[in-house]
């Protein structure tokens, strides 16, 4: 029996009781949970794997920028930009573990080396930092993660009526449409809103650092394209470059939460349930792993986000097994059907739809 709808004693418990009781019962599967994980291995550091990436990327890097002069002036250097759209989102993904404190046992050594990564890919990680981690706090929580708080796409049927502009409203209403094509766009979004964030004047942690690495990659990787090409396959380099990065990043994420239960702004949930429910695994080969740089595995990622990449292929069982065994619903699902939920949820959103995945345990609590 769900521990939702657990009661102790012949009266009714009031919501607020029935919150404590589960957060309590909530608290100790999730305990119980991470000792089988750290028992199994799965916490410990992954030097090797990590130190061959670092090692890899300024390498790779670097042979990339002699590659593109070598070829010089031509169009065949657009698949060049194909190569470097790839190859920075390789880098963000590491960025990722960086700051999730997978790499190193040093808080210290895992911010300078996303800060430094981050800068090679041109996002600043005091940014990113700040709005991934509210994310990860209350994944899916209206009012609170700012993952489903998108100025172009509805994620949420309020954010659907917003708009009074009826070429506004129609596009939202047809959203699924033009999600993909929106993706072109992310890249630029990232970098500029990294640009913002280390010039504004809300504190940020080695801000120097971070305007010298956005300066080196923004102004100095376009400078490099236009010493090398002419400025017609210049632009057009840049924009395959920028538009694929910004397009695989966005197919990376998409996935994860997009589809999921919402939960209002003031509900609480338990720790496990509250990782679990809101989030979907993406099944498939070690291909797969490698593509989505581990993003693939949300829900492990979510309830231990420490957990080196190369482990959470072997966790992914164990805790789905359990949530199986605690009556805690585990999605997953290949890649193309989730895309094809993301699609049909926004396009259910933008129509108007109200509540079209409500979150289970808003269910379980009124019927109790």
């Amino acid at each position: 029996m769900s521990s939702e709808i657990m009661r102790t004693g012949p009266r009714t418990k009031t919501g607020a009781e029935r919150s404590v009781s589960t957060a309590v019962v909530g608290s100790s599967e999730f305990t119980e949970l991470a000792r089988r994980v750290k028992d199994a291995g799965l916490m410990r550091r992954r030097y090797g794997y990590y130190w061959t990436k670092l090692i890899a990327v300024p390498v790779v890097f670097a042979a990339s920028v002699a590659l593109f002069i070598w070829i010089g002036d031509t169009w065949w250097q657009m698949f060049t930009a194909v190569g470097f759209a790839v190859l920075f989102t390789q880098t963000a993904f590491l960025g990722h573990d960086a700051a999730h404190r997978q790499i190193f046992r040093s808080g210290k050594w895992n911010d300078w080396t996303s800060l430094v990564l981050g800068g090679f890919v041109g996002m600043s990680y005091g940014w990113w930092q700040h709005k991934h981690t509210r994310h990860h706090a209350n994944p899916n929580q209206i009012g609170v993660d700012p993952d489903i708080d998108l100025p172009v796409v509805a994620v949420t049927p309020d954010q659907a009526t917003r708009h009074r502009n009826p070429i506004l409203r129609w596009m939202m209403a047809h959203q699924g449409a033009f999600f993909f094509p929106i993706l072109l766009f992310e890249g630029l979004s990232l970098h500029a809103s990294s640009v913002h964030r280390v010039f504004a004047r809300e504190p940020l942690a080695h801000r120097p650092a971070e305007i010298a690495a956005l300066a080196v990659r923004l102004l100095g990787f376009v400078a490099l394209v236009f010493l090398v090409l002419s400025p017609g396959r210049a632009a057009v380099f840049l924009a395959i470059q920028l538009g694929l990065f910004g397009f695989y990043m966005g197919m990376s994420f998409a996935p994860n939460h997009k589809g999921m239960p919402l939960v209002p702004k003031g509900m609480r949930l338990d720790f496990l349930r509250r990782q679990v429910l809101m989030s979907r695994d993406i099944r498939g080969s070690r291909f797969i792993d490698v593509l989505m740089g581990g993003l693939n595995y949300q829900i492990e990622h979510h309830l231990f986000p420490s957990m080196p990449r190369p482990h959470l292929r072997r966790a992914a069982p164990i805790i789905a097994e359990y949530c199986r065994d605690h009556d805690v619903p585990y999605t997953q699902t290949s890649l193309t059907q989730s895309y094809g939920i993301v699609l049909r949820y926004i396009n259910r959103v933008g129509l108007g739809e109200r509540d079209p995945f409500e979150c289970p345990m808003l269910v379980q609590r009124a019927s109790i």
